[in-house]
C-alpha cells in the first residue's frame, strides 16, 4: 500500500508545482504567496512520498489530499485536481491493502508448506 501511495504523491509533486504559475496568472496571487502555498504543498508531498514507510506519513498524506482540495477555493479549477488525486489516493490505499493481503496469504502458504522460499526448495530436492 505504501508504495502505491508514494507513487501518487510523487506525481502530485509535479502537478502541484505546475499549479504555482497557474495561481499567479489566473488568480492574481503574488509569486511569493503562490510559491509558499503550492510550493509548500509540493515539498510536503515530496517528503511524504519518501517517508511512506511510516504510519504517520501515510495519515499526513490524507491531510495533504484535503489541503489540495481546499486550495481549489483559492484557484478555481484546482479543486478538480484535488478530487482527482484524492480519488487516486483512495484507489491506491484500497489496491495496496488488497495487494498486501495477497502477499501475506502467499507468505503464510509458503511457510505452511515448509518451503520457506527458494533455499528450502533446493534443500528438499
Amino acid at each position: 500500500m505504501r508504495t502505491i501511495c508514494a507513487v501518487v504523491l510523487a506525481f502530485e509533486v509535479i502537478v502541484i508545482g505546475l499549479a504555482v504559475p497557474v495561481a499567479i496568472q489566473l488568480s492574481g496571487f503574488s509569486p511569493a504567496v503562490a510559491g509558499a502555498v503550492w510550493g509548500g504543498q509540493a515539498l510536503a508531498a515530496l517528503v511524504l512520498a519518501a517517508l511512506q514507510r511510516f504510519t504517520w506519513a501515510h495519515w499526513a498524506g490524507w491531510v495533504l489530499q484535503g489541503t489540495l482540495v481546499a486550495t481549489g477555493f483559492l484557484v478555481p479549477g484546482l479543486w478538480v485536481l484535488g478530487i482527482i488525486f484524492g480519488g487516486l489516493w483512495v484507489a491506491g490505499v484500497m489496491l495496496g491493502r488488497k495487494t498486501d493481503a495477497m502477499k501475506a496469504r502467499a507468505q503464510a502458504a509458503a511457510e505452511a508448506n515448509g518451503a520457506g522460499g527458494p533455499a528450502g526448495a533446493a534443500e528438499a530436492g
